[in-house]
């Protein structure tokens, strides 16, 4: 397995050999070529840097090599310990510290493991930043420091604080969610969300919470990816509890599915949509979300007499495209809410916290709910790379098959016809070439993805 080295950080399966996995040396050439970065590219001689973690098997292994490597370049560490993604990058801000990093591979089964990347505001890298931390760690020149000058290590735990956080947004209503008397099943496939979102709907007043794979050992229950065939278990446990709904989250907690009372998918792109719905409806504005996100976006945004704008995927370019449009809420249609009023971070307590003040002052049902937004299917399908494919020019070849329909190229190639439409790109975290299509219903969708894969078919 080659490394994947993106946008998204770098992320590799554990074990092997240097550098076609992601091994303890490779842990610490690239740490080491971070903590260079901040030295040469942000002038950060000792760096302040915060260390935060999901629960995998080699979490707390590549936590140590992470932690003995800063300091042995000089820096100091902030070690928050298992902890969100989102909580990660709100503790950067609260410490005043010059970067951070996470060990999580997000979605990505037990076997694999990344390094994300924080600067100084709590958020990823930019692609120009990142170019530089790669292009350090080609080189290997790197200067360790002195015994008189190495870095120290402090202890600290964000959860609560992440949490108070949540609980002081001015959209969030504590009281009208504690009024409600709900109840929720939480699976949190056996990372810190079993800790934080049990925690946090506590303290938003939900006293009757039913805690699936919540134990965080690492031993993810099933695939951690939040989607309808991994959620069997809970999509069981709502119909055996009468629960009001189901909350999902992948282990770095920056990803939000919700389940339907009847055990269906409320529908990862929904999350956004809902979440964006009752921002909206009290605080007007743009919105964003990636080329790969459903169209209801659009739809609610323009009812509501606002503008909508799409950014390429990635959290790093949807942060850029809101903050030059200015939008009060974005994200990505994987349920990853962005609300620049807590951070520009894909955040799921954020996300529940804002969901049930809408879905209580609503009052109806997950599954009347949905009804109220504009209904699109999305068909989510893959070609597999092969070292001899050329991804360029297939996609290349594509924008000259539909030249006539309306092509974005920001970001692989999008085509937008007037009943759907088709995104390709190659990932950034696995060696495919992703493929989401959407329509009104799942055999439009379908039938969109399999004529344009067919089309591609003939460019290998």
């Amino acid at each position: 397995m080659t490394l994947i080295k993106s946008i998204s950080g770098i992320r590799g399966t554990v074990g092997g050999c240097p550098g076609d996995n992601l091994t303890p040396l490779d842990i610490v050439k690239f740490v080491s070529a971070y903590a260079t970065w901040l030295k040469t590219g942000a002038g950060k001689k000792k760096a302040r840097i915060v260390l935060g973690r999901d629960a995998r098997l080699s979490g707390e292994m590549y936590a140590k090599l992470v932690s003995a490597t800063l300091v042995g370049l000089g820096h100091d560490v902030v070690n928050i310990g298992m902890a969100t993604t989102p909580t990660t990058e709100i503790a950067v801000t609260a410490e005043k510290a010059d970067g951070g990093i996470i060990l999580t591979a997000s979605h990505n089964p037990k076997q694999w493991n990344a390094l994300k990347l924080l600067n100084a505001d709590g958020e990823f890298l930019s692609a120009a930043d990142g170019a530089q931390v790669l292009e350090l760690a080609a080189k290997e020149d790197f200067e360790y420091a002195g015994v008189d000058e190495l870095g120290c290590v402090v202890e600290k735990d964000y959860t609560q604080y992440h949490i108070d956080e949540v609980l002081g947004l001015k959209l969030v209503d504590k009281e009208a969610i504690e009024k409600a008397h709900l109840k929720v099943v939480v699976d949190a496939v056996n990372s810190i969300g079993g800790v934080v979102i049990p925690r946090l709907l506590k303290a938003l007043g939900v006293n009757d919470v039913v805690e699936l794979n919540c134990e965080p050992t690492g031993k993810f229950a099933h695939n951690p990816e939040p989607i309808p065939e991994n959620l069997t278990q809970i999509a069981a446990k709502m119909k055996e509890c009468h629960a009001d709904l189901g909350i999902v989250v992948d282990p770095d907690v920056d990803r939000l599915a919700l389940i339907s009372e009847t055990g269906e998918m409320f529908g990862e792109e929904y999350t956004l949509v809902a979440v964006a719905d009752y921002v909206l409806r009290h605080t007007p504005g743009n919105t964003v979300s990636n080329l790969s996100s459903s169209r209801a976006l659009r739809d609610i945004t323009v009812a509501a007499g606002q503008e909508y704008n799409a950014g390429a995927v990635g959290e790093v370019n949807v942060v850029a495209k809101m903050k030059a449009t200015q939008a009060v809420i974005g994200g990505e249609g994987n349920g990853g809410v962005i609300y620049p009023e807590s951070h520009y971070g894909r955040d799921a307590l954020v996300g529940v916290g804002l969901f049930l003040s809408h879905y209580v002052a609503k009052g109806k049902k997950m599954t009347e709910l949905k009804k109220d937004y504009p209904q699109y299917f999305i068909s989510k399908n893959k070609i597999t790379l092969s070292p001899e494919m050329n991804v360029d020019k297939i996609l290349e070849g594509l924008k000259k098959k539909y030249a006539n329909e309306k092509v974005t190229d920001i970001d692989g190639v999008k085509i937008d016809f007037a009943h759907g439409w088709v995104h390709l790109r190659k990932s950034n975290t696995e060696p495919i070439i992703r493929i989401y299509s959407e329509a009104k219903d799942e055999a439009a969708a379908n039938q969109l993805a399999e004529e344009v894969i067919a089309t591609a078919k003939t460019l290998f």
